[in-house]
């Protein structure tokens, strides 16, 4: 991609309104833009990053057994009311009327309209276990939206739910979802920790919410270190087996919020140099909440005996746009934004710093040709801005690898390798080059 033809507003200055460091640079990386108090439209940029970001979440649902489908944002006022929610949710759920006069809802959640769904079309204990999910935006109208897309009041959420015919299966889903969690996550190049968590208006008595650590994090929390360098289960892990014990380090170790235990209380018993205590940022929440839904809204299946039972249930959510900035706060520097290669918006950019010069040109284009032919997505910067802005620029944006071609080092041959990361610059042959950063 030529950055001539690129829509890429990036900013200067940092906007009065961005309070921490993920929207500072959201906003000044060409991400993001405001709309209205917490409703941002995604630019090209930042619309790169979240499909990288969903489509990681969708591998790792899909793995697990999850089947995708799509639910509509609005759903009938009538089935929360039969659930006994509708009344219950509070003012963050946005009600609004159709021009018939019926009550309707931009859904902030959706375990009725699934449990409707369900109950209309599964009769029958062996058509489980299933767990359905889909990508979708919702709506929960904050009172005060703040930090970006971190706590904005129309969010992308990937939900899932599970049904199942008893406790136990449905315990088994749950450690499912519990797995594929820890894998998206460290393919974001997050380090997560579960932590017991407060189902909250969702309801049951099982909830894991997954923590990233970071200095700007709307919780304290605490947790034994050990947790920290747990090896998360590999790309083998076989979904069909029975996952408790594989899950059973990550839920029999410390670790909890503020809101859930008394930290000296509950790290009681573990050695005080293991002791962490930071702030966290929520970037996937699990519940199993049994029959809360399908009891009240009569979605039973028959059992091996011929019985109607109600289903067992659970919820799993993870927020993309919350985990762009997430990402961010885990990754970045004084100049701008570092990302993980696996949703960086490209992998390469490659500057030209001297437009309209012959060499240059030609060993631009053959790059670009070259890499891209080996699959690398590259953003090309052939405009006119002295050398030193478009390597700025690069630095905010974020991309892991940049390729600097000017006429000194074509002289000798040579173009410049720059890792945002690390920050090591290596001058390389244009062919070594290639090799290196299509290896």
């Amino acid at each position: 991609m030529r950055l001539s033809r690129y829509f890429l507003p990036t900013l200067k200055e940092t906007p009065r309104e961005a309070e921490i460091v993920s929207h500072r640079l959201m906003l000044r990386a060409g991400m993001i833009r405001q709309e209205a108090a917490g409703i941002y439209a995604w630019l090209p940029l930042g619309k790169r990053v979240l499909d990288k970001i969903c489509q990681i979440v969708r591998e790792e649902q899909n793995r697990a057994g999850a089947i995708e489908f799509l639910m509509p944002t609005l759903q009938p006022a009538d089935l929360w009311i039969e659930s006994g929610r509708y009344d219950d949710y509070g003012q963050e759920m946005l009600r609004v009327e159709d021009r018939h006069g019926r009550p309707m809802l931009y859904g902030p959640t959706n375990e009725e309209m699934i449990t409707s769904i369900f109950r209309s079309s599964v009769r029958s204990y062996k058509d489980l276990p299933l767990n359905l999910y889909h990508i979708q935006w919702k709506m929960r109208d904050e009172v005060r939206p703040r930090f970006g897309t971190m706590r904005s009041r129309e969010f992308l959420m990937k939900d899932a739910y599970s049904f199942d015919i008893d406790k136990d299966a449905a315990r088994r889903a749950y450690y499912r979802m519990f797995v594929a969690y820890l894998r998206t996550f460290e393919r974001m190049g997050l380090k997560s920790v579960p932590m017991q968590a407060d189902s909250g208006p969702i309801g049951g008595d099982l909830s894991h919410e997954f923590i990233i650590l970071a200095d700007t994090g709307e919780s304290a929390v605490f947790c034994d270190k050990a947790l920290l360098d747990l090896p998360v289960p590999g790309e083998d892990t076989d979904f069909t087996g029975d996952l408790v014990d594989l899950v059973a380090p990550f839920t029999s170790g410390y670790a909890a919020t503020e809101e859930m235990h008394n930290e000296e209380t509950f790290l009681a018993d573990v050695p005080e140099e293991r002791r962490v205590s930071a702030r966290g940022i929520e970037v996937g929440h699990i519940f199993y909440f049994g029959t809360k839904y399908s009891a009240p809204m009569n979605a039973v299946v028959a059992g091996p005996d011929g019985q109607d039972v109600p289903v067992h249930m659970g919820s799993y959510g993870i927020g993309p746009t919350r985990l762009a900035p997430a990402i961010i706060e885990a990754s970045h520097d004084e100049n701008g934004i570092i990302w993980p290669e696996s949703v960086a918006p490209f992998h390469i950019g490659l500057i030209n710093m001297r437009p309209g010069d012959d060499a240059c040109d030609a060993a631009v284009a053959d790059l670009e040709a070259k890499l891209a032919a080996a699959g690398r997505e590259v953003l090309v910067d052939a405009t006119a801005p002295r050398g030193g802005d478009k390597i700025a620029q690069m630095d905010l944006i974020g991309l892991p690898k940049q390729v600097i071609v000017g006429p000194k080092g074509l002289a000798s041959g040579e173009v410049e390798v720059k890792d945002r990361k690390t920050g090591e610059r290596t001058m390389m042959t244009p062919e070594a080059a290639i090799n290196a950063l299509t290896n």
